[in-house]
């Protein structure tokens, strides 16, 4: 298993060095789209394919074991990776820790990753599928418009658009709707759940998280690209738009949102110049990087060099890999002996590994083979061979009780067979904790949650912590995480002392997950960065202020340059985009003494910045206000678009006005040929209207 999603993790990898290297600059977004889903199906797909043994980078050994010469733990061996001895002492490190264990506890760790990953991903569908049934909604046509409050920005999600009505002007509602309704009628949406699928199966990848947010920067650009084409939409006006909506609290990750992470690259794209069919040489590059890929990661097809072996006919476990035959190596240490059990007929070196007291093995045979089980409630596991020392090897078989398997498949309500009993066995689940669940109101248990549950240990006092602290109805899926992050009485406690009194399962095991306690809530009840302090903090807002590192040093540096009393929202808005504490105080050593928060955020996202207002005041414009800044920067109007009018006699222009120049497209050489036809304006403004008429 680590070996396939390692291989997966890096043809990830290099499809996305790929195409930021070659695609990322190209204006064929739709393409890029394909390309780019293309490219995670290869990531997931490609391990899977073996490739003829001459095209593979990897060396090959063959070991032949005649039939008359093999025990009944030895088989046929084609493989590139060397199984470990269970007798070498290689298998442990320096201090004595077995590789094995290693191993195991990686996928212990993978797993709670994949887990704790994918409940996320359904509670952000629960949300969403809860506010657009819960909220106001408008249907139009096949659109549903549901209405929220607050500052939740515009965002939607299969054919649902989220938006607060009262927070814009009209014109800038029609564009946001415009905009959400492209990315349902192209259903990004499925782009957005195959990016949050990856992040569940690949949450320890770093190249993953960059890979989503590619695929999120791309169906901005192809929604901004098919609007600005829209006759009905001015390029101009709509960037304004962009920058009116580019202060929203964060959106949930699977939804197609008026996206402001990105506003700059967006604005910048939206001006570039078109790529050509001369370009298009470079998505080719895409088939020999997959071919190198193949040749360098994949199993090779083996030359069937061996003798002829017959082979018991076993069906594969759907259930860590096991069977219940095969070979098992253990090594004893202390009063503890580590098993690690292989099936007989598994073409690759997976082991399960289990570890039991040395006591439960009385009998154990050394010197010489012979046979000793152990016994528990869901079956007999028999051993067969010896061991030399402290180690040892053979073949072993798993006998299930069928009167256990009969019991639990009637109180699961699910048909469990020998392999899922064999699972039960070395979780050792008893008969008296299904009562024991049964007892404490949970009547309806499937294999899949009594499994994780056994193995966490999930007992009557941990579920009775729970509902002493208020949470009478926790489901058994909530169990799972509340025990795997260890959040108990004392945890719960601490975080209501902190002020959160109403605080959720769902946001608990948040707050956990992010490691935050009831110091550290403490600490932001303590600075007062919301204006109205007097209302319970909100659980969200924590958990954005943990995410993006928002601490008491954050927060003070702000306080020194005059920014007491910052909102939850605009501190958080202002951390996204990175504004600084010296990005404000190289503006207020230019006499702009309190900007607020609201005109910062944009002018940060713009990159607007103290050698853009310096620019400005040298040719005349010595009191620029912050309100112009910011079209004048996301128009990209520069003191030489204003010298240019100023050289045919026009002087002194207002600011507001030239941005109204330069949004209709009236230039220094629009209002020279103009002249030239006869049209002579003494106002530039009749120049606007005249550019408007011809349009």
């Amino acid at each position: 298993m680590i070996p396939y999603i390692i291989n997966a993790g890096l043809i990830l990898a290099g499809c996305l060095a790929f195409y930021k290297i070659f695609l990322q600059k190209e204006t064929f977004y739709r393409v890029n789209r394909y390309i780019l889903i293309l490219c995670l199906l290869i990531s997931f797909g490609l391990p899977f394919l073996p490739i003829p043994q001459q095209w593979s980078l990897r060396k090959t050994e063959q070991i032949v074991i005649p039939n008359d010469q093999r025990t009944s733990y030895e088989k046929v061996v084609v493989s590139n990776e060397p199984s470990p001895p269970a007798a070498s002492s290689a298998n442990t490190t320096s201090e004595g820790v077995s590789f094995q264990t290693i191993f195991k506890w990686m996928m212990y760790l993978y797993w709670f990753g994949v887990i704790a990953f994918g409940i996320n991903f359904l509670i952000q569908v629960i949300v969403l599928l809860y506010r657009a049934y819960a909220q106001p909604v408008i249907i139009d046509g096949q659109y549903r418009i549901v209405e929220v409050t607050g500052d939740k920005a515009p965002c939607s999600f299969g054919n649902n658009i989220f938006i607060n009505p009262e927070k814009y002007e009209w014109d800038t509602y029609c564009q946001i709707l415009l905009h959400e309704k492209v990315h349902i009628r192209q259903k990004h949406t499925v782009d957005l759940v195959l990016a949050e699928l990856l992040l569940i199966f690949q949450w320890f990848n770093p190249f993953a998280w960059f890979y989503r947010k590619e695929i999120e920067t791309n169906l901005e650009l192809l929604t901004d690209d098919h609007l600005v084409q829209h006759q009905d939409v001015e390029k101009s006006s709509y960037q304004l738009s962009l920058l009116k909506v580019s202060t929203p609290q964060l959106p949930l990750s699977i939804t197609t949102n008026y996206n402001q992470s990105i506003l700059k690259k967006r604005i910048a794209m939206m001006n570039a110049r078109k790529s050509n069919v001369h370009t298009a040489w470079k998505y080719f590059f895409l088939i020999p990087l997959v071919i190198l890929f193949a040749c360098l990661l994949n199993e090779p097809i083996a030359q069937n060099k061996t003798a002829p072996v017959e082979k018991k006919k076993v069906s594969r476990s759907e259930h860590h890999g096991m069977e219940t035959e095969g070979s098992w190596f253990a090594t004893i240490k202390g009063d503890k002996i580590s098993f690690q059990f292989k099936s007989d007929d598994d073409d690759h070196d997976s082991y399960n590994n289990s570890s039991f007291k040395l006591s439960d093995f009385p009998n154990l045979p050394k010197g010489t083979a012979g046979t000793f089980k152990l016994t528990r409630e869901a079956g007999t596991i028999e051993f067969t061979g010896k061991f030399e020392g402290d180690q040892g090897m053979g073949h072993y078989k798993f006998i299930p009780d069928r009167q256990y398997g009969d019991y639990m498949s009637k109180e699961i309500n699910d048909k469990l067979d020998d392999r899922d009993l064999m699972v039960f066995y070395f979780i050792d689940i008893q008969k008296s904790y299904v009562q024991m669940l049964k007892d404490e109101g949970y009547s309806k248990i499937d294999k899949d949650e009594i499994i994780p549950l056994a193995a966490l240990k999930v007992d009557k006092t941990f579920i009775h912590d729970l509902k002493d602290n208020g949470f009478k109805d926790v489901t058994l899926q909530n169990l799972i995480p509340l025990k795997s992050l260890d959040i108990n009485g004392d945890y719960i406690k601490d975080i209501r002392n902190a002020g959160l009194t109403n605080i959720s399962i769902d946001q608990l095991i948040t707050f956990k997950a992010q490691n935050i306690d009831g110091n550290y809530i403490a600490k932001v009840r303590k600075q007062k960065i919301d204006k109205d302090n007097t209302k319970e903090i909100d659980a969200d807002d924590i958990v954005t202020l943990k995410a993006l590192n928002i601490d008491d040093e954050f927060i003070n540096s702000f306080k020194e340059v005059g920014y007491s009393d910052i909102s939850n929202n605009d501190i958080i808005s202002m951390k996204s985009v990175g504004v600084t504490p010296a990005y404000i105080k190289s503006f207020q050593e230019l006499g702009y003494k309190h900007i607020p928060p609201s005109d910062l955020i944009p002018m940060k996202s713009l990159g607007i910045t103290p050698e853009f207002v310096k620019r400005w005041q040298s040719v005349g414009y010595k009191d620029v206000d912050v309100s112009d800044l910011i079209p004048l920067k996301s128009q990209n109007i520069t003191p030489d678009f204003a010298k240019g009018f100023e050289a045919i006699g026009y002087k002194d222009i207002p600011l507001d006005q030239l941005v109204s120049l330069k949004a209709v497209g009236v230039t220094p050489e629009y209002v020279k040929s103009m002249k030239a036809k006869g049209f002579n304006y003494s106002k530039l403004e009749k120049y606007i209207t005249l550019k408007t008429i011809e349009d």
